[in-house]
């Protein structure tokens, strides 16, 4: 998996040196209907429009199924700005999105109670 993202966009004593409404274009709203747990999957595509670069570090993110949560911790960017991210790759045929499958099946109860047991013991 690439490193996360870092050069001439992240400094270690400034932080992020792009705000991340500029990575976006200002815009708030993903055209394609994505959730943190949606997974994300690089079709070989190569887009045929000009990204910037996070997008090109989001793709390569995509080389397997991953979640919109866990490229938005590796770009170190807001779960919204990565989802407009994401919807422009899937926009021009780069990635595929699927929905999480517990919508389809709910989740038991014994797995929300194991997971809030972690949190507890982790507080």
């Amino acid at each position: 998996m690439p490193a996360p993202m870092d050069g001439p966009l992240l400094d270690d004593a400034a932080g992020r040196l792009i705000r991340p409404y500029t990575v976006s274009g200002g815009r708030t709203r993903p055209t394609a209907a994505l959730d943190l747990l949606s997974l994300v999957m690089a079709t070989g595509t190569v887009p045929q429009t000009h990204l910037g670069p996070e997008h090109a570090v989001a793709l390569g993110l995509c080389g397997g199924p991953t979640s919109v949560a866990e490229i938005s911790a590796h770009l170190r960017l807001p779960a919204v700005v990565t989802k407009v991210l994401l919807s422009d790759l899937v926009d021009c045929g780069a990635v595929t999105a699927r929905a999480p499958r517990f919508y389809d099946t709910p989740t038991d109860r014994s797995l929300l109670e194991a997971v809030l047991d972690g949190l507890r013991r982790r507080l």
